[in-house]
């Protein structure tokens, strides 16, 4: 079972979990941190090989968290052309396409094997698709996209992998290829989500910044770092708020603690 509220205040620590994260202070050295940026298309390759298709599940929650996807619709059956900025293997672009016939997709991939996989999904077809290999950071969107053409982004699980002196990059990106009036989709960790307390010693970059065991980095977000990002690059805010859910285990009986932060950031 697991129960879900949505609200604008942070999740508070229980004195243990706040004790914890005091004393982990200590960060990784500069060099592991700038061999991590290196390598990091790198080993987000090495991922989608070690796991292909079957670590994300499909996420059929999208359209019903979502519902700007209807709503931003001025009539039923209007086309709407959606870009999902990280669409990894496709866990959330194959259900969208599937549940909904008048959308045209532009999804791009940091990892090149994910775009890979992308491409050989059975699902997969280059007239309601098109995915590319594409560093939000450097590449530009133009090169792929025309400006202006985007009627929703979709940012899910993406901006945490990406490191926080560049999260203004993929914005500024992205507000190239949205259409003014129209919006990003925000999705990601939240700040004393589970796995931001489950790091061993040893594990932190920067504030609420970690890196996991196989090299993959991931950024825990509070709301107002979250709304000066999006501020920062033009955007309006419209949500941005906390999901916080409790997981129940209960043949374990284990309460898990996640938090998620949502968001709807408008181009002007």
């Amino acid at each position: 079972g697991a129960f879900q509220k949505k609200g604008h205040s942070a999740r508070v620590l229980s004195p243990e979990e706040a004790e914890r994260l005091a004393k982990d202070q200590v960060l990784v050295s500069e060099f592991k941190q700038l061999k991590l940026e290196k390598e990091a298309q790198k080993n987000w390759d090495l991922f989608y090989k070690r796991n292909s298709t079957n670590f994300f599940k499909d996420r059929h929650w999208t359209t019903r968290e979502f519902q700007e996807l209807k709503a931003c619709r001025e009539f039923a059956d209007q086309k709407l052309t959606v870009l999902e900025a990280g669409c990894g293997v496709g866990n959330c672009l194959f259900p969208l396409l599937e549940e909904d016939l008048n959308i045209f997709a532009y999804a791009c991939d940091f990892s090149p094997r994910a775009v890979e996989y992308v491409k050989k999904n059975a699902l997969y077809s280059a007239e309601r698709c098109k995915a590319f290999q594409c560093d939000l950071t450097e590449d530009d969107l133009l090169d792929n996209i025309p400006a202006d053409s985007v009627d929703v982004v979709t940012l899910i699980f993406v901006l945490s992998a990406i490191h926080p002196d560049k999260m203004n990059l993929v914005l500024k990106n992205i507000y190239k290829v949205l259409k003014p009036g129209q919006c990003v989709l925000f999705r990601d960790y939240g700040l004393y989500d589970h796995a931001m307390l489950r790091f061993k010693s040893g594990s932190k970059l920067g504030e609420n910044f970690y890196v996991r065991q196989d090299g993959t980095r991931s950024y825990f977000f509070t709301k107002e770092f979250l709304s000066q990002l999006f501020k920062a690059e033009g955007y309006e805010q419209v949500v941005n708020e906390y999901v916080q859910r409790e997981t129940v285990n209960r043949k374990e009986d284990l309460r898990v603690p996640r938090v998620f932060l949502q968001g709807k950031f408008q181009k002007p």
